[in-house]
């Protein structure tokens, strides 16, 4: 089980997860852009609207906030590799999301996701954004078994 960390600074708040999933990175990759499967294989996530692809907006209804629509931005996207979703307006308040893929030589892929809350509101709203850990952990968790283990 891969555990999630969090580092807070005035201005800049991260959650971070990573760990080893036995499956290649295509395989990987597959699943976090297939945006109509998403909540059939992940727990946190309960509708993604849109294409996961470089420059496509897509909204997203997450568990964790559920009476919330997130439209993010999809960019820097180097497939089987890396991508980013965007939320917000720089230099206000702006949520960025990273994946990243990197195989490893016993086959597995190092997985890892991250989520930077940034911007001059960040003090102020703070205390009200939930901590995002446990989610953090189920994401990479239900990743971990269907990129294992499913069809």
């Amino acid at each position: 089980m891969a555990t999630a960390s969090v580092t807070k600074q005035t201005f800049r708040m991260e959650y971070a997860i990573s760990g080893a999933i036995h499956a290649t990175p295509e395989r990987i990759w597959a699943l976090l852009t297939n945006a109509a499967d998403f909540p059939r294989w992940n727990s946190t996530v309960t509708r993604i609207d849109g294409r996961i692809a470089a420059g496509e907006k897509i909204a997203l209804k997450a568990r964790i906030a559920a009476d919330r629509v997130f439209n993010l931005k999809v960019t820097d996207v180097e497939p089987n590799r890396s991508m980013v979703w965007r939320d917000g307006a720089a230099p206000m308040f702006t949520g960025v999301r990273t994946f990243t893929l990197a195989p490893a030589t016993d086959g597995a892929t190092t997985f890892a996701m991250s989520e930077v809350f940034s911007g001059i509101m960040l003090p102020m709203i703070a205390g009200s954004l939930p901590d995002f850990r446990q989610t953090f952990e189920q994401y990479f968790a239900d990743l971990k078994r269907e990129a294992e283990n499913g069809g």
